[in-house]
C-alpha cells in the first residue's frame, strides 16, 4: 500500500489501493454487524473479502458487562492479545478493517487496535460496498486460519474519559454526541453537542473530503485546541468519530461507557430539549 503521507492516509485506505496490494501482505478483518448492532457471522459466511478473518464486535472487541459499565466495556489485555494473535497480527502487520454498516463496527475495531498499541491499522473507505464497486471478488465460508501472530495488546495508547470526568469535560471542553439527531434530541448527556457521525459519510458510505470535514468540525470549535470527547450508545459510532477526527490530525477521547453507562444510574440527569430530567425509565 502507499506510504503514509498524511493523517488521512495513515488511517484510511481505498478499495482500489487494497485491490492493488498483493495477497497476504495485509491482515484483513471483517467486523460485520446486523441492523440490531450485533455481530453478523452469517453475513460474513455469505461473502467476505478474500482471506478476511471474522471479528466479533462483542466477544472480541468488548469485555464483560457490569451494572455500571455500559453495553461495551473495554476488553481485557490478555483476551485481546490472544484474539489479535489468532487473527494473524504481529507487531509490524498492516491491518485493514471493514464492515457493511457505514464503518461504525470497523471504527470500533480500529479504535481498539490503536488503543492496544498497534499503529498500522486502517479502515477500508466505503467498506464492503466499495470493494464490490471496485470489482473486488468475495469468498464464502470460513477463511483459512492464518498463521498465529505475535502481537501483544498494550492498552492505553488512545485517550479515554470516565463517567466521573464527563461533567467537567462537557462544561470546560467539548462533548460530542455521535448518535443520530433523533436520539440526541430524545435524551443526551447535559452540555453535549449533537454531532451525528454518519453525516461524515457521503451517499456511497465513503468518508467526506478533508475540506468538508474541517468545515463541519470547525463550526463546532473543534480544531485540536479544545479538550474533546465523544460518545454514542455503546462506544461504537463514537469510536468511528474518533477515527474521523484522527484523519484530520485532531485527537478526541472516547467515553467508553457512553450513554448506556451514563443512564445506568437513574440519578444522573439527561437533557431533553433545553431541560434536564432524571434518566429513570419513568421520567
Amino acid at each position: 500500500m502507499a506510504p503514509l503521507t498524511s493523517p488521512r492516509a495513515h488511517h484510511l485506505v481505498s478499495a482500489e489501493t487494497l485491490l492493488a496490494t498483493p495477497p497476504g501482505r495485509v491482515v484483513v478483518l471483517d467486523v460485520r454487524a446486523g441492523t440490531d448492532g450485533r455481530s453478523d457471522r452469517d453475513a460474513y459466511l455469505r461473502g467476505h473479502l478474500p482471506g478476511a478473518v471474522f471479528v466479533d464486535l462483542d466477544a472480541d472487541l468488548s469485555g464483560p458487562r457490569t451494572p455500571l459499565s455500559g453495553d461495551r466495556p473495554l476488553p481485557d489485555a490478555g483476551q485481546l492479545t490472544d484474539a489479535v494473535r489468532e487473527w494473524g497480527i504481529s507487531p509490524a502487520s498492516p491491518v485493514v478493517v471493514y464492515d457493511d454498516s457505514r464503518s461504525a463496527p470497523a471504527g470500533r475495531a480500529w479504535w481498539i487496535l490503536r488503543w492496544a498499541g498497534l499503529t498500522n491499522v486502517r479502515i477500508l473507505d466505503g467498506g464492503l460496498a466499495a470493494w464490490r464497486s471496485a470489482g473486488g471478488a468475495l469468498d464464502t465460508g470460513d477463511a483459512r486460519r492464518p498463521q498465529r501472530g505475535t502481537a501483544i495488546a498494550s492498552p492505553g495508547h488512545l485517550p479515554v474519559v470516565t463517567t466521573d470526568q464527563i461533567p467537567h469535560l462537557a462544561r470546560g471542553g467539548l462533548l460530542l454526541d455521535a448518535r443520530p439527531a433523533d436520539l440526541h434530541d430524545a435524551g443526551h448527556i447535559p452540555d453535549a453537542v449533537g454531532a451525528p457521525v454518519f453525516a461524515d459519510l457521503d451517499d456511497a458510505g465513503r468518508l467526506r473530503t478533508e475540506h468538508e470535514l474541517r468545515a463541519r468540525y470547525g463550526a463546532l470549535r473543534l480544531d485540536g485546541t479544545t479538550p474533546a470527547a465523544t460518545y454514542c450508545g455503546s462506544a461504537v459510532a463514537a469510536a468511528f468519530q474518533v477515527f474521523v477526527l484522527a484523519t484530520l490530525g485532531v485527537e478526541a477521547s472516547l467515553y467508553v461507557g457512553s450513554y448506556s453507562a451514563w443512564t445506568s444510574d437513574p440519578q444522573r440527569a439527561v437533557a431533553r430539549g433545553t431541560g434536564a430530567v432524571p434518566s429513570s425509565p419513568t421520567a
